[in-house]
């Protein structure tokens, strides 16, 4: 048996918990959530404090998984 499963729609779980997000260019709050490791409280309060930007369709928050990504890095902290 493989050891690949598949998570939910575009997410596929590698062994434990390791999930890839490779095909996904929208994400749900949940999925967000799941992404950066944060609850979904959290996510909604990224976005109220206008840290993350969502995107609203049909009464669902969604995000760009590259604007995840670039807020992460714009983020980093520098060594001086």
């Amino acid at each position: 048996m493989s050891d690949v499963m598949v998570a939910g729609p575009g997410l596929k779980s590698f062994g434990s918990d390791q999930l890839l997000f490779e095909d996904l260019i929208w994400l749900t709050t949940e999925e967000a959530a799941q992404y950066l490791r944060k609850s979904v409280n959290a996510i909604r309060i990224l976005v109220c404090k206008k840290i993350l930007r969502a995107r609203k369709f049909r009464r669902r928050l969604y995000f760009r998984k590259c604007e995840l990504d670039a807020a992460i890095e714009a983020s980093a902290l520098e060594r001086g």
